[in-house]
């Protein structure tokens, strides 16, 4: 009899080498020669130079994270911080470089971009390649550019928000190396009362083997506005370590609301350590729905501060382990104003060994009157040997708040199966529909209307059912 199986994610459009020229490079490791060399070459001006320094110094006396993943094998020393591919940015992507266009033609960017966005940035290595919006919204007066172009054109914005009054160098070791060595990514700004209908996307896109990726991504939503953001990730798979450290802020004023969506598909090389947070004004809206299937090892914890009164965020999560994988993700909501709520649905699959683990803090802050929140945390182990961990931290400063939370970890269950197949399924057919009825509230949420890519990752392909 055949024993029945869960294939892994086919990954195979993912892990395709491009053979690309590259124009410069830096030597590995980080020192502040590097750090000098980037900037350098970015010709920025002098006070971004010197906020790199001093992030540089705080790095270099911050000590490596002990909890979470295992990050022993990580050695900063031999990647190379900043590659910059032989192409200039366009807004055609005609004139992007024939195999660099390839890349992201065969992972549906472009085809997405006509159908189903209102702007595109697309990142290549260490610098941002394609970047395009449409006429209307500039109209409007949205600002949707790279965030290169963005510390030349708009400086006195950048330095008042870029690592000020959110994610800051001191917050952890790798904040830290982030502003460093950052390079690229995309900045928002959406004006008061402007309600981008159709979303805007960033793909950034690691080729080079025993590299890192340090994008910045900075969205200032303003009174009143609307915008859904969608982000998505890839590498091909190599034998050496890549590091990917980026960094997200948000700004959701009083009344706007933003949808931040992520797919990050990274190589089993890779270590993912992003650093994401948004600061939710009055009324405002935050939600993360965030999909975690590739890397070697991930600690990725979106966090939300809710600072006004009536501000509310919500976080929909799936997270697929399979052999050699530990991917330790979950979400961060920081209460701090009355009525302030929030929601956390996070929901994990392993196999093969792989290890899923949700990390979560829900904090309710002493002026946090009349607060409400719920943690629902799910963990789905397919095999004997896979492993899933809930490791959720509740901490409550005021008495008038309604806090809900449930975890649960397991395997599919035999009573479930002898139920499904008393309606008349197979046995296959049962365990096929667990699975699938599993990850559907994470599935609904996702933008797979938007990216061939998206569909490719999220669904799983199921031959008879599981063993």
């Amino acid at each position: 009899m055949k024993k029945p199986d869960i294939k892994e994610i086919d990954f195979s459009i993912y892990d395709v080498k491009d053979n690309v020229k590259y124009e410069y490079q830096t030597g590995k490791g980080l020192s502040k020669e590097v750090v000098l060399e980037i900037s350098e070459q970015k010709n920025e001006p002098s006070w971004m130079r010197d906020f790199r320094l001093k992030a540089l110094e705080i790095y270099q006396k911050m000590p490596m994270p002990t909890w979470g993943v295992d990050l022993s094998q990580l050695d900063i020393d031999s990647i190379i911080a900043y590659i910059r591919p032989s192409a200039k940015m366009q807004r055609s992507w005609d004139e992007v470089p024939e195999e660099i266009r390839r890349t992201f033609e065969r992972l549906g960017i472009p085809e997405a971009e006509r159908k189903a966005l209102a702007g595109v940035g697309a990142q290549y290595d260490s610098e941002v390649v394609y970047h395009n919006i449409k006429e209307s919204l500039t109209q409007q007066g949205v600002i949707f550019e790279d965030m290169d172009t963005a510390v030349k054109k708009y400086p006195d914005i950048i330095k008042e928000y870029f690592m000020t009054k959110n994610v800051t160098p001191y917050d952890h070791k790798f904040a830290a190396l982030h502003a460093a060595i950052w390079s690229g990514g995309t900045f928002v700004y959406v004006p008061e009362g402007v309600k981008v209908e159709v979303p805007l996307q960033a793909y950034f896109r690691m080729n080079a083997p025993g590299s890192g990726q340090f994008e910045h991504t900075l969205i200032i939503a303003g009174k009143g506005s609307e915008v859904h953001f969608i982000e998505g990730c890839s590498a091909p798979q190599y034998s050496v370590s890549n590091l990917h450290a980026g960094c997200v802020e948000l700004f959701v004023n009083e009344g706007a609301r933003i949808i931040y969506s992520t797919i990050e598909n990274w190589s089993k090389n890779t270590y993912n350590l992003n650093t994401k947070r948004a600061i939710v004004e009055k009324d405002g809206i935050i939600e993360w729905i965030s999909g975690s299937f590739g890397s070697h090892k991930t600690m990725l914890y979106p966090a939300s501060i809710l600072k006004g009164e009536g501000a509310k965020a919500e976080y929909t999560g799936v997270t697929f382990a399979a052999k050699g994988q530990h991917l330790d993700t979950g979400s961060k909501m920081i209460h701090l104003a009355p009525h302030t709520s929030s929601k956390v649905l996070a929901k994990s699959i392993s196999k093969d060994g792989g290890i899923s683990s949700y990390r979560g803090l829900l904090k309710i802050g002493p002026n946090a009157e009349g607060a409400k929140a719920s943690v629902q945390c799910e963990g789905l182990m397919l095999d004997d040997i896979s492993r899933s961990d809930t490791m959720p931290v509740i901490e409550i400063e005021n008495d008038n708040v309604d806090i809900g939370h449930e975890a649960k970890v397991g395997r599919i269950s035999d009573e479930q199966i002898f139920y499904l197949m008393s309606r008349g399924l197979s046995e296959d057919d049962a365990r096929a529909m667990i699975v699938r009825g599993f990850v559907e509230p994470i599935a609904k949420a996702l933008p797979l209307e938007y990216a061939v890519e998206m569909n490719r990752l999220i669904k799983l392909e199921l031959e008879g059912a599981i063993g």
